[in-house]
């Protein structure tokens, strides 16, 4: 059976197209999530769930609990719905096939009771396995019986670029725009974490209540960015060279270590300069273009013009050299002596204007 996609399988639950396997995999589980969360709250009524929903966690089902629960027959209603949370921990699957295995003894491997169920599912079941942060390996004959027989959908995190873009969409579900800025602070602050940013959107936009444009400020007063301590204003101190603003804002960093972990920081720094660094590398500087090659709103392009010239490329090489090696020595490697974080912000933002 072909790989699915994430719209492709909520539109059909929505629709009420059900299938007897599901098998949803990968790094990402915003969307493993969101389909589980789904199928748990809406394919079975309030009186339905009580005889008919079953939820297990991997830890704690074996394959004999897995097959038990699915063929159960429902109950006052068509369908009945087994989940399988953290189905990555379900020891069955990390079992893998051996050919040693296979040539001592094939009958153990027929009397599977989990293979022989995935081979002929209950059609009035919805089994639903949550396999989170991992794949299972398609070369196994578990795993090629699972993409063969499951509605499958493997996710992937998002690159950065791509991120501004989804979040665009994800607030136009939900009929809510927000400008560029707005757009691009939400990326860079959250960062690409998918369940955090439906967490923290969704808390703003409960405080917002009937608001359909949300603005910087809107950011900054609900999802906590200091509108004048932040990374973003760090970064146009950097590009500007302005060594005051800086080192104020480093200062204020040093005061909030718990709401500006400096990994963070450094990760947002390094994204900014290897997008000044690509801004000097692409041939066609129109807006159109730069935008493209930067994963950026084209209003923006005119910022990293500015730090372009500002820093070039050599100056960009030992930048991006220099953030590798205090990201190492802000989690202590290489050195014995536990340096204050703020200490060392302050001397990687001297050695970066200077």
């Amino acid at each position: 059976m072909p790989e699915r996609k994430f719209e492709e399988i909520l539109k059909d639950l929505k629709n009420k197209v059900y299938h007897p396997l599901y098998f949803l995999q990968g790094e990402e589980p915003y969307y493993i999530d969101a389909i589980s969360d789904y199928v748990e709250k809406n394919v079975l009524n309030d009186m339905e769930k009580e005889f008919n929903q079953t939820v297990l966690y991997g830890r704690e089902a074996d394959a004999m609990a897995i097959v038990s629960a699915a063929r159960r027959f429902p109950m006052i209603s068509n369908y009945q719905v087994v989940i399988i949370k953290e189905a990555q921990d379900v020891k069955w699957f990390g079992n893998k096939d051996k050919e040693e295995d296979k040539a001592k003894d094939k009958s153990k491997e027929k009397e599977d009771p989990l293979m022989l169920y995935l081979q002929n599912p209950t059609p009035t079941t919805i089994l639903l396995f949550c396999y989170k942060y991992k794949t299972i390996d398609s070369r196994t004959k578990k795993g090629k019986l699972i993409k063969d027989k499951a509605q499958f959908l493997e996710t992937k995190k998002l690159y950065d670029n791509q991120l501004p873009a989804w979040i665009k969409n994800y607030l136009k579900d939900r009929k809510i725009k927000a400008d560029d800025h707005a757009v691009e602070m939400l990326a860079e602050y959250l960062g690409n974490d998918l369940s955090k940013i439906n967490n923290e959107v969704g808390k703003m936009l409960i405080n917002l209540k009937d608001k359909s444009v949300i603005t910087p400020n809107d950011i900054r007063e609900h999802i906590g960015v200091s509108k004048d301590y932040n990374v973003f204003e760090l970064q146009n101190a950097l590009a500007e060279r302005n060594v005051l603003k800086a080192n104020r804002i480093v200062n204020y960093f040093e005061a909030n270590p718990k709401n500006n972990p400096i990994q963070l920081i450094i990760g947002s720094l390094f994204a900014y300069f290897n997008k000044i660094l690509i801004y000097h590398f692409t041939v066609d500087k129109s807006a159109a273009s730069l935008a493209s090659a930067l994963g950026i709103s084209p209003f923006f392009v005119k910022d990293y013009e500015q730090a372009a010239r500002n820093y070039p490329v050599k100056k960009l090489e030992k930048i991006i050299g220099w953030l590798r090696e205090y990201d190492l020595k802000s989690k202590g490697v290489g050195s014995t002596d536990q340096v204050p974080t703020g200490d060392l912000l302050r001397e990687m933002v001297f050695k970066i204007i200077h």
